[in-house]
């Protein structure tokens, strides 16, 4: 049986919450493959996602503001695993991927149905636990079926001037997308070196 899109993201989440779970204050300022983030930024970032999709789904996401990262700090850890339990509690109810999420930071008024907004966040938080993973300096290996579905849903996602805007997620694809392993060709997909920090 293949997995739906609920089930693969919280697959990607609870990865992430483990990572999040080693994260000290001492890693707070460290660098991530993000340029411009810090680890404190990118567990923000990702807390907030969580509160933005969750509201999403609940049909409060058009409100910017609860889209809004807070200020890093030796809190955010433990804000990140609530963040993400609020998000898996959001989604689960059966109906969903057939909902309409707002997604305002893609645009005013833009809005999807439930099951690409279920991919696009499953794409970032197989992405984002990458970034994490990394910048700790552990090794990351996300479950095979949420890479496999990340792929398809990654080489549909546009590599066009917005990905250089300050705060983008994803910088321009790299060289090689066609080559390596699903994860490496998702990472070079949007941007990311499979051997950062090594060649950044």
């Amino acid at each position: 049986m293949t997995p739906n899109l609920r089930d693969l993201d919280r697959t990607a989440v609870l990865d992430t919450v483990k990572t999040a779970e080693l994260v000290t204050p001492e890693h707070l300022l460290s660098p991530t493959p993000c340029t411009a983030w810090t680890v404190g930024d990118l567990l923000a970032h990702m807390a907030a996602q969580h509160r933005g999709f969750a509201a999403a789904a609940r049909g409060a996401g058009a409100d910017l503001a609860v889209w809004q990262p807070r200020t890093p700090g030796a809190h955010t850890p433990a804000e990140y695993t609530e963040a993400a339990d609020e998000v898996l509690r959001a989604f689960e109810p059966a109906d969903v991927p057939d909902r309409i999420f707002a997604l305002p930071e893609f645009g005013p008024a833009v809005t999807v149905p439930g099951h690409q907004a279920l991919g696009f966040h499953l794409v970032d938080y197989v992405v984002h636990g990458w970034d994490l993973a990394r910048a700790l300096g552990l090794d990351y290996e996300p479950d095979a079926a949420c890479t496999d579905a990340v792929l398809g849903i990654a080489a549909a996602v546009p590599d066009g001037p917005e990905r250089e805007n300050p705060g983008s997620p994803f910088a321009r694809a790299l060289p090689g997308a066609d080559t390596g392993s699903p994860l490496q060709r998702i990472l070079r997909m949007l941007g990311r070196s499979p051997d950062w920090p090594a060649l950044g």
